[in-house]
């Protein structure tokens, strides 16, 4: 019988987070340090009662031996990793793809009903994706003659699955202005539930897939037009930071952009010929 959850060893061994820590940074990049630890302790607990394991360290003894580890990784990498979002976060970003980025570009390519890509490369639940297509979807609405596609990826197969229904509460618009909200969000029927879907518009415009940063190499095309890689450099050390702008930037076409977040506003001094634009903009 399972332990009551009260019974059950509620912190790690020094041993067994360090084993967690060191399996967490070398799969993905990201660190864990001290600080963390209680809160990986707290989102394990679901895991550790799913498997009928007794506490917390068995759950680690047990992890490299399971039989189905690579699914057993993916589901600690989806409990470790932040998936902090919001619609028009950093909203500088998309004022500026609509007023400076996508004119720039549609002069580069050079031809009317450009196709132009964008990928947003730590999606979480596609709200950072969805902002793009409501912006960009608006700027064709208002005479712009262009066509696009939207490629969202992130490392977490939870999230990517809320990307890919577009639901989200009703909560989380606040952001976004009335005029988006009444054109590319469909109410449930449902008025208790207090849920909203992306309209099927924006959807087909919208692909998502599992990517891991951290990869040798990136399944993505690598003429892609404006790339967000918003607050997710900070979990990496510096070397993995300017591997993965490296390898993002080999992605971009000649006079694309690299939009990070705020807190990254450094990283382009390590990755030769990339220019800064603004503060947290640069181009190659």
């Amino acid at each position: 019988m399972m332990p009551a959850v009260q019974d059950m060893a509620v912190h790690l061994s020094d041993r067994h987070f360090r084993t967690i820590a060191e399996l967490i940074e070398g799969q993905v990049g990201i660190k864990l340090p001290q600080g963390k630890r209680l809160m990986l302790e707290g989102r394990l607990h679901k895991r550790v009662r799913a498997l009928n394991f007794s506490d917390l360290n068995e759950y680690v003894d047990n992890l490299f031996g399971a039989e189905h580890f690579d699914t057993e990784l993916t589901h600690l990498i989806d409990v470790v990793t932040t998936n902090k979002t919001d619609f028009f976060r950093e909203p500088q970003h998309f004022t500026f793809m609509r007023d400076v980025a996508i004119p720039a570009l549609l002069k580069l390519h050079g031809r009317k009903n450009a196709n132009l890509k964008i990928w947003s490369s730590a999606s979480s639940t596609g709200m950072e994706a969805y902002t793009t297509a409501m912006v960009l979807d608006d700027m064709t609405r208002n005479g712009s003659r262009f066509q696009y596609r939207i490629l969202g990826t992130d490392i977490s197969t939870a999230v990517l699955r809320l990307a890919k229904t577009a639901i989200y509460t009703r909560d989380v618009l606040a952001p976004v202005p009335e005029p988006f909200v009444k054109r590319y969000f469909l109410s449930s029927r449902d008025k208790s539930r207090g849920e909203v879907r992306v309209v099927p518009e924006l959807r087909r415009m919208t692909h998502f897939m599992r990517m891991n940063l951290m990869d040798a190499s990136y399944p993505v095309d690598r003429d892609v037009d404006i790339i967000f890689c918003r607050n997710v450099l900070i979990y990496f050390e510096r070397e993995t930071q300017r591997k993965v702008i490296e390898q993002l930037c080999s992605h971009l076409r000649p006079g694309g952009y690299l939009l990070v977040g705020h807190s990254e506003s450094m990283i382009h001094s390590a990755v030769p010929g990339l220019k800064q634009v603004q503060p947290t903009i640069f181009k190659v």
